[in-house]
């Protein structure tokens, strides 16, 4: 009899991955256009970098805020979600059974063979086997929101550092372009690592990500130099 092999699939990181992805890639753009809007209006490379600090701090405690929250509203509804199903398991497991025997049926599998399925897996843990078929909720994309936030200020803080890193090392006259070239290479690579992460193509995800990043930068470069100009 042959050994089964084990399977790692990718799905499983998409809790972390899309936090970490989201707060990386948010904290090199943010940064970056905001040390270019500034720079662009004739700041000096202190007021720049300033500038740049302090949407480092505020970015990265807005992205952990809102992560929290937003995941916290995910999960607190799969819990209602699952209250609800249990309660339903306890006044009327017959109804239950059949419900998730039907789910087995629209599937594909034969009626007699859906509900010997649905009685095995409900004697083993009924709520489990509802909250995987009828909610769609499993272990590995449940919400965690502490999680969540933390990757995300974490990661933020990291994307950020790396546009103030040039700014420290780059020339002033050249510094509007020394930041907005590594920074679009910055998010080149993010993008890519976050595709080979994710098992996504990585052309597609690199070339999606540097484009809007590159549009963002253009975008407050440009509104900083009209307001530069203007002032």
């Amino acid at each position: 009899m042959s050994r089964l092999h084990r399977e790692n699939h990718l799905v499983s990181r998409i809790g972390w991955l899309r936090a970490a992805v989201l707060g990386a890639n948010d904290g090199i753009v943010s940064t970056a256009s905001l040390v270019v809007g500034v720079a662009s209006a004739s700041a000096g490379s202190s007021e720049v970098l300033v500038a740049g600090i302090a949407g480092l701090v505020a970015g990265a405690m807005s992205m952990a805020a809102g992560e929290y929250v937003s995941v916290s509203s995910q999960s607190d509804t799969e819990q209602a979600d699952l209250d609800r199903e249990r309660k339903e398991l306890a006044t009327q497991p017959e109804f239950e059974r059949e419900e998730l025997a039907q789910i087995y049926e629209a599937r594909g599998i034969q009626p007699d063979l859906a509900r010997q399925v649905a009685d095995q897996l409900m004697a083993k843990d009924a709520l489990a086997a509802h909250a995987l078929d009828e909610l769609g909720i499993s272990e590995m994309t449940t919400a965690r929101p502490i999680q969540a936030a933390l990757t995300s200020a974490a990661t933020f803080a990291v994307g950020a550092a790396l546009p103030l890193l040039m700014v420290l090392i780059s020339p002033a006259n050249l510094l509007v372009w020394t930041v907005s070239i590594a920074s679009l290479l910055f998010l080149a690579l993010l993008g890519a690592v976050g595709a080979k992460a994710g098992g996504a193509n990585v052309w597609r995800a690199t070339l999606r990500v540097t484009f809007w990043g590159a549009f963002a930068m253009a975008l407050t470069a440009g509104i900083g130099a009209v307001v530069g100009t203007a002032i």
